[in-house]
């Protein structure tokens, strides 16, 4: 989901979801990535801005792609 934040005649597409967008990219509680940041329990690269939370979704996407398992 790209989202344009207008600037005049200029547009900037932003990556960055917020911490709800990426729970649900990745199918778990938003609650979950909470957690996971406190704990540093997966590699989850995140920035932070004031006191929000951010993630790139190409950083979901190499997460996805490293934590898949085949049978």
């Amino acid at each position: 989901m790209k989202q344009e934040i207008g600037f005049g005649a200029a547009s900037v597409h932003s990556e960055l979801l917020s911490r709800a967008e990426a729970a649900a990219y990745l199918g778990v509680a938003k609650q979950t990535l909470a957690i996971w940041k406190c704990t540093k329990r997966y590699n989850l690269p995140f920035i932070k801005i004031g006191k929000l939370i951010k993630y790139k979704r190409s950083d979901l996407d190499q997460f996805i792609a490293d934590n898949s398992q085949s049978s």
